[in-house]
């Protein structure tokens, strides 16, 4: 009976540490699937979780943030990527904001993929997942968009204020402009530390996008209607146009570079799918009203940016002309002060260490060189939609398609659905084919433009 007693206690106790060995793995299996998401679930309960240094802004900062970086030239040369690729524009741009969604929210979820830090930026991102080659890619990238991109916003503003007062007495050269933007821009680099302090610019220059699509919206039917006599051209796809429509679209979406930024400068984390998601399909929606009813209007002929297709000197143009100006030029201090901020870091420019008047100067510094580079690029590649092309097909096809959902496999690992397997794949096969042909393309009519200037 004791040995009966003794076999039958025995088994009960090796039942237990049976069933919690079970229990302990299953709660290391639950710890492991969810730690992606562990420092966003219970942000409001932070009091016992690490201090990564969030600021205060809100929603609605990183929202405006988003659509303002987002949503401004692209929006003006989606009319222009359907001339090129026909209506199956409209396929790509639906799996380019979805695809932008999902690349948004994992490359955060990159920057705490180590417990308990968190990385600083896009390049700490490569480094981690692929060492010191992919932080050479990852700053390859990154800088050439960080710079291309208000290089670009910098010729069309200059462009149009050229153009606006071409007749008047305030007529002055292109250079000219682009020196006299730069340096009024000057004023919020110093004023302003980091993109918190952004906002209220961001969300005019988000307004003003707007405007501008409205008016693209309005006017380019009632200029095809008021012209039946022109002959105008569709096409269902063209297939020679895909790769550089391609890379006009992922420059519409471009942006991720800053991401880190925006998220750091949120007090609740956590918010940061939500806003993101927001603020591209913001974009999206504003792009269809823009890419639709130009294409549909002018067809083969829809130019880049399309308010040149609208009838010259009249009210519609002159107005989308302005508000898009306002815009770009809003724009310019979101990039620009995102790499001075990296930068900054570089250098250890804190307050802390070297104290306000050093750390003054210090970012005045930084901010100073960082415009005068990008009003020199300015000057010298003045071509509009080749340049986008450029930069749509060979920084954000990398940063946006290509970067995030490589470094977050790396990370991670590719246990996952069999379906986000899947559209990671699609990712990235079109990343890779706007990337490669996309430049191509863009390298082509860049060359043809040099020609025939010389």
């Amino acid at each position: 009976m004791n040995i009966t007693n003794l076999f039958t206690r025995n088994n009960q106790d090796q039942s237990q540490q049976d069933a919690g060995s079970f229990k302990i793995k299953d709660e290391k299996s639950q710890v492991v699937q969810h730690a992606i998401e562990d420092y966003i679930e219970e942000d409001d309960r932070n009091s016992e979780k690490v201090d990564f240094g969030h600021g205060t802004g809100s929603f609605a900062t990183a929202y405006f943030n988003v659509v303002c970086v987002v949503a401004g030239t692209g929006t003006l040369g989606l009319p222009h990527a359907f001339a090129q690729g026909g209506w199956l524009g409209i396929l790509i741009l639906i799996l380019a904001w979805a695809m932008a969604v999902y690349s948004g929210i994992i490359l955060i979820q990159c920057l705490y993929c180590k417990p308990g830090e968190r990385l600083h930026d896009y390049k700490q991102i490569g480094k981690a997942a692929y060492g010191w080659v992919g932080y050479a890619f990852a700053s390859l990238f990154h800088i050439l968009n960080l710079f291309g991109c208000p290089a670009l916003y910098l010729v069309l503003a200059s462009t149009n204020l050229h153009s606006l007062l071409e007749h008047t007495s305030g007529a002055l050269t292109r250079p000219i402009w682009a020196v006299i933007v730069a340096c009024a821009l000057l004023i919020p680099m110093f004023s302003f530390k980091t993109l918190k302090e952004i906002t209220i610019m961001a969300a005019v220059g988000a307004i003003t996008t707007m405007i501008a699509v409205f008016v693209i919206v309005i006017e380019s039917p009632i200029d095809h209607n008021a012209n039946p006599q022109r002959t105008v051209i569709h096409d269902g796809v063209i297939w020679t146009g895909f790769p550089s429509a391609l890379s006009t679209i992922a420059f519409s979406f471009g942006g991720n570079n800053t991401y880190p930024h925006v998220e750091h400068a949120l007090k609740k984390p956590h918010q940061w799918k939500w806003a993101v998601t927001a603020g591209l399909s913001t974009c999206t929606a504003l792009y269809f009203m823009t890419a639709v009813p130009g294409y549909w209007s002018f067809g083969r002929d829809a130019m880049s940016p399309i308010y040149d297709s609208l009838p010259s000197g009249e009210a519609a143009q002159i107005v989308a002309k302005i508000v898009m100006t306002i815009h770009v030029i809003l724009a310019i201090p979101i990039y620009a002060t995102s790499f001075a901020l990296e930068f900054e870091h570089f250098c250890r420019i804190d307050e802390e260490k070297i104290g306000k008047l050093y750390a003054f100067l210090g970012r005045a510094a930084v901010r100073t060189v960082t415009m005068v580079i990008l009003c020199i690029l300015a000057i010298f590649i003045p071509y509009f939609d080749a340049f986008m092309s450029l930069i749509g097909a060979l920084c954000n096809c990398s940063l946006v398609f290509l970067i995030p959902v490589l470094c977050h496999l790396k990370l991670f690992g590719i246990r996952r659905p069999i379906y986000e397997l899947a559209f990671c794949a699609l990712t990235l096969v079109l990343g890779i084919v706007g990337c490669v042909f996309g430049s191509k393309d863009a390298i082509e009519v860049l060359k043809g433009y040099f020609e025939e200037d010389a």
